[in-house]
């Protein structure tokens, strides 16, 4: 317990960003128009990319005993997965629907 503690008051300034990044994201998502859904998913689909390579980058260096950067790296890949995979399903979908339907 008290290493949680040490971790969160050595690290507070970075706790505080964190929050207020998530507040932030989470305003500015919400108030995004319909329009600009599909070119902000391959944003985030880029941006998830760059999340795989350096979560695996994390892993490559971790040593085999530090199971905290193992498990935190392999969450990161997980998630960045379901995003990329989830984004080419939604911009698939979408540009299906401007293909000319066949008779």
């Amino acid at each position: 317990m008290e290493l949680i503690l040490d971790f969160i008051n050595n690290n507070l300034t970075m706790i505080y960003i964190l929050v207020f990044i998530v507040f932030l994201g989470t305003e500015v998502i919400s108030n995004v128009p319909t329009v600009l859904h599909t070119p902000l998913m391959s944003g985030a689909n880029a941006i998830s990319g760059v999340v795989i390579i350096g979560a695996v980058l994390l892993i490559r260096q971790a040593s085999a005993d530090n199971y905290t950067i193992l498990i935190l790296g392999f969450f990161g890949i997980m998630l960045a997965m379901i995003n990329v995979a989830g984004g080419f399903a939604v911009t698939n979908r979408m540009l299906e629907m401007f293909k000319k339907k066949k008779k």
